[in-house]
């Protein structure tokens, strides 16, 4: 396709002179054959110029922004969002609702009561003038033209196509200002890439529509082989990003932070190297700044505190525990666990403190009756009806061998 094309099919589509059946059967015809590297970057620039585009050219210091390819348990921006800003880099992040089984950065903050997401552009640059921070979702001026196509995305299961994902990422990232970008691309069972190979494609193809629009641009591929941390559900994972912001977060969740923070504050000039940013990182961390930048987030942002680090989880209704044959957890689908927390939030998923704690993950070792899981659900019955789901998703074994988080940098 050439840029006019695409040009003009964003354009009609965004305007709603493209039906929604059409666009709908461009979306699977892509699914299906792939875009080039160069119809891509054009979608991208399309999308990225469907509306407005935020300006942080007053402020000093670089913006910088991170993104994840969505995963399960995925909370990160929870906790380097802040960190990364106490650190003294300025950090705007335009994020998304969930898509499958995968959570959505929006939806999680939306468990927080009073907690508003949909800030205009202007109060957005504002708000990362005063404080160094903020969090939104995309608002109707802001690449407009990929809110609409993502929920078309999920409707019609063309959700994990390479150049849909790295469109979708990147015209967010070039809307959103910032001069530095790093990527979290996700590998394994419970991401959109499954092989190593297609996540480390995805993530040369972002890295170059980034840098092609003049932005320092870093891709980390991490695996997602099962939930990342031990919280999966809205409240949940709110309640475990304020726990890792404490210092008090499970070892993978506080690594994979640590390092997405090291390199934001490196590309934003915060710090000269990647391991003098990891050592801001943790002692941010450990001296409660990142808290309190937390803190001043969610008040800047409607949150009612502290409702917004006490009251994020529904009541524990069930625990599961290993059967007869546990041994050590070879496997846990993060897949099934990502479904499984939104079938426990019930209709509608009106009930955001619903979810699971997973008290068992790969590595672990398991006797008979050890608690697996604990499952939160206003509605008890939910939990009962989800029990052999939880218990079907972990897999036993003799050994294991626990893989590398960080699979590469690019």
């Amino acid at each position: 396709m050439t840029a006019a094309e695409i040009n003009r099919l964003v354009r009609d589509f965004t305007a709603g002179r493209l039906p929604r059946y059409q666009m709908a059967a461009w979306l699977m015809a892509v699914w299906c054959r792939g875009l080039t590297d160069e119809e891509t970057h054009l979608l991208t620039q399309a999308m990225a110029d469907s509306g407005r585009r935020l300006d942080f050219s007053l402020l000093p210091g670089t913006v910088v922004d991170k993104h994840s390819t969505g995963g399960v348990g995925d909370k990160t921006t929870l906790v380097v969002a802040p960190l990364v800003a106490a650190g003294g880099a300025p950090v705007v992040k335009l994020s998304g609702r969930r898509l499958g089984h995968t959570g959505g950065t929006i939806n999680k903050l939306e468990s927080i009561r009073g907690f508003r997401t949909d800030l205009s552009p202007e109060e957005m640059v504002r708000q990362v003038g005063r404080i160094g921070v903020a969090i939104a979702a995309q608002s109707d001026d802001l690449a407009p033209a990929d809110k609409r196509i993502y929920a078309l995305r999920e409707a019609t299961a063309t959700v994990d196509s390479r150049p849909l994902i790295a469109s979708s990422v990147m015209s967010k990232k070039l809307a959103g200002g910032a001069g530095a970008i790093v990527l979290d691309v996700k590998v394994g069972r419970g991401a959109f890439m499954q092989e190593e190979a297609e996540a480390k494609a995805l993530a040369r193809l972002m890295v170059n529509i980034g840098e092609r629009a003049g932005r320092r641009v870093r891709a980390l591929v991490t695996g997602m082989n099962q939930p990342l941390g031990r919280a999966v559900g809205d409240g949940p994972e709110v309640a475990e990003a304020v726990a890792t912001l404490r210092g008090e977060g499970p070892p993978d969740l506080t690594e994979l932070c640590v390092v997405l923070a090291a390199h934001m504050l490196a590309l934003a000039g915060r710090a000269k190297t990647v391991p003098a940013g990891r050592r801001l990182a943790e002692g941010l961390l450990h001296s409660g700044a990142a808290l309190a930048r937390w803190r001043e987030l969610v008040r800047a942002q409607g949150g009612e505190m502290p409702a917004a680090e006490t009251d994020l989880l529904s009541p524990a209704q069930l625990v599961v525990t290993a059967p007869a044959e546990a041994g050590v957890v070879s496997g846990l689908d993060p897949r099934a666990i990502g479904w499984i927390a939104r079938r426990l939030a019930g209709p509608g998923e009106r009930d955001r403190g619903a979810g699971l704690i997973l008290a068992a993950k790969v590595g672990d070792r398991a006797a008979v009756g050890d608690p697996l899981a604990v499952l939160h659900a206003r509605d008890k019955r939910l939990a009962e009806q989800v029990q052999a789901a939880v218990l079907a998703a972990y897999e036993f074994g003799e050994t294991v061998q626990v893989p590398p988080l960080v699979r590469a940098v690019l």
